[in-house]
């Protein structure tokens, strides 16, 4: 597997009900950063994303935003980024850091953060990309969702190799190990 030159991170636009999740995302943002790894993300100040950026760029981090004309306008756009883009609609805009990055983390988030992760692992799953993805499990954000995720294996509706193609892990240094040891799962998605 090519080395992660830019991560895509996924996060949610509020703060969350924990102190936490701000915490862990700046951390992310400065862990991607000392390793020297540029950021890709949507380009705004709120909430995690905004977290996540700042920690970025707080250890001199590359961090590109990809932000859409409504937000823009709306003025969410971080102003301390090393650069940044805006797009028509969040399709292009989604396109776009799919293809910048390397590899693509999802912290907590909405329904928005969920869908972009879901797309790039449904990539990785279809073999249109071939990106190590995962997920950043703060406070076990995401344990009800990797539930579901064993309830579509048991119900026959995905093989379980494809459980684990992605990166599940609560710490920085251990997600962003795992993604850099990422191989491609192979298994069909047809049982």
């Amino acid at each position: 597997m090519a080395p992660i030159t830019c991560i895509a991170v996924y996060s949610g636009s509020n703060f969350g009900a924990r102190p936490d999740y701000a915490r862990a995302a700046e951390a992310l943002g400065r862990a991607i950063a000392a390793r020297g790894i540029g950021i890709v993300y949507g380009g705004t100040h709120k909430g995690l994303m905004g977290a996540m950026a700042d920690g970025a760029l707080a250890e001199g981090g590359a961090i590109h935003g990809v932000l859409t004309e409504r937000l823009h306008a709306k003025g969410h756009m971080h102003e301390g980024l090393t650069s940044i883009e805006i797009l028509p609609t969040m399709g292009a805009r989604k396109a776009r850091m799919i293809a910048r990055a390397d590899a693509f983390v999802a912290l907590p988030g909405g329904i928005g953060t969920l869908e972009e992760f879901m797309e790039v692992w449904t990539l990785n799953q279809l073999g249109e990309i071939t990106k190590p993805a995962g997920l950043f499990n703060i406070n076990d954000y995401f344990g009800r969702f990797m539930g579901f995720i064993d309830h579509m294996i048991d119900e026959q509706f995905l093989p379980p190799a494809h459980r684990h193609s992605i990166v599940v892990e609560a710490g920085t240094e251990a997600l962003l190990d795992g993604l850099a040891a990422h191989v491609p799962v192979t298994v069909p998605k047809w049982l």
